[in-house]
């Protein structure tokens, strides 16, 4: 086992990489609220002598673990690109330019040409305001829970679909697009949902606000390829189903990489590595 690891200190999770025995990557996840816990992984696991570490939350994460170890920092835009790129190639992807839009607490989007990248934009919609909305609607704040039940939800008494609008004529575009989220709502001034349909619906919002504004930087860049990464897409098949068919729909190649939640990490591990 080596004695490295990398750590991504985000705003609502901390991930954490290491190498095993067999050379494969581990990963392991802490809630940020609480770097105690980090702490005393670490302790608990004398091997570790070194970190790359990463994160918007890196300064209070130091300020807890207070250790003496080798730790070396690296922009968390850096470690994201350099984790995104180390999985591409691992699961066999050969994509020169790209769009790389990372949903964790808010969402940043990113242009990547070969080794090459910069931000293009972003948007507060992200998996904070997934559990934001789904805790104030529903009283329900935890993230497993919420995307296990949206993924049993049905949007149809909610959302205002195209097809809603159009009724008895051939709507001029796919009419199961959404014309207004949760614009159904004023309409049938129906006041009780099921809890279900509300997280679906909520779910539906932020993985369709994200895509669209993905999709209107690919247009721009002129590549077809947008590879979705971040935290909110772990363990969330109903959140990449919205994103891809939305992104399919408008003729666009949506990729999902594994364990993309860890990119970070991954990025500040193999920094670490490469600088011995």
């Amino acid at each position: 086992m080596q004695n490295v690891i990398g750590i991504d200190a985000g705003g609502t999770l901390t991930k954490v990489v290491y190498i095993n025995e067999n050379n494969d990557l581990e990963y392991k996840i802490f809630p940020s609220n609480d770097f105690s816990k980090v702490k005393d992984w670490i302790e608990a696991n004398p091997f570790i002598e070194e970190i790359g570490l990463t994160g918007g939350r890196t300064q209070q994460l130091l300020e807890v673990l207070n250790t003496m170890k080798s730790i070396q920092y690296l922009v968390e835009f850096e470690a994201t690109i350099k984790g995104v790129q180390y999985l591409l190639e691992k699961d066999g992807h050969a994509i020169e330019r790209s769009i790389i839009t990372n949903i964790g607490t808010g969402t940043s989007i990113h242009y990547m040409e070969g080794k090459n990248h910069f931000r293009v934009g972003g948007t507060g919609v992200g998996g904070g305001t997934l559990t934001g909305l789904s805790t104030i609607m529903t009283g329900i704040s935890n993230f497993n829970e919420i995307t296990t039940r949206a993924s049993q939800g049905n949007r149809d008494s909610i959302d205002l679909f195209v097809k809603d609008i159009f009724q008895g004529m051939e709507p001029p575009i796919e009419g199961h697009l959404t014309a207004s989220n949760f614009g159904k709502v004023n309409i049938t001034k129906k006041k009780e949902h099921e809890e279900n349909d509300l997280l679906a619906t909520v779910q539906a919002l932020v993985g369709e606000v994200i895509t669209t504004l993905s999709i209107q930087f690919a247009e721009e860049k002129k590549t077809e390829a947008i590879v979705y990464i971040g935290s909110t897409l772990q363990n969330n098949d109903h959140l990449k189903k919205v994103i891809g068919n939305y992104t399919k729909l408008k003729k666009h190649n949506p990729i999902f990489l594994p364990n993309c939640g860890f990119t970070g990490a991954i990025g500040a591990l193999l920094n670490k590595v490469e600088s011995k």
